[in-house]
């Protein structure tokens, strides 16, 4: 399946948002699967300097983003949208010194809003650090031609 022109920017929905360039987040690609996001390990994300364990702010902060880029995905076009919902589950700590991956995939999408999940991990996704369910508000409802994707 061919690549839309506006997916082509997807980078640049990382690399220059001021948030996302503070934290050194990298766009990994998109799929199938959903939309991934790398987090390269670093000292300033630490939020626990004995264990060395990135902050939870930082994994709500890179989940969050993911999820409404899979809102964007799922639409196939860039409309207005807000985080309505966010649930984080943390799971479990990540692991010191290893980068944090994201995933997120859009299975929902009604006339104003898009339902996601989305997983951050370092290692596998079968072993999650935390899970995220959300909920994003498009503000200028619309729905994707379904049968195109059949």
């Amino acid at each position: 399946m061919p690549i839309a022109p506006f997916r082509e920017g997807f980078d640049l929905l990382v690399d220059n948002i001021p948030y996302m360039k503070a934290l050194g987040a990298r766009y990994a690609g998109r799929s199938e699967d959903g939309i991934r996001l790398r987090l390269p390990y670093a000292q300033p994300l630490v939020g626990d300097p004995e264990t060395g364990v990135i902050a939870g702010g930082a994994v709500t902060a890179l989940l969050d983003h993911a999820c409404g880029m899979a809102v964007w995905d799922e639409l196939n076009e860039y409309k207005p949208i807000a985080t309505m919902d966010l649930r984080i589950d943390y799971m479990r700590p990540a692991q010191p010194e290893r980068d944090l991956f994201i995933l997120a995939k859009c299975y929902k999408l009604t006339r104003s809003v898009g339902f996601v999940r989305g997983f951050a991990y370092d290692d596998t996704l079968s072993d999650p650090v935390a899970a995220a369910q959300a909920a994003f508000i498009i503000s200028h409802p619309c729905l994707k031609n379904r049968e195109a994707h059949a």
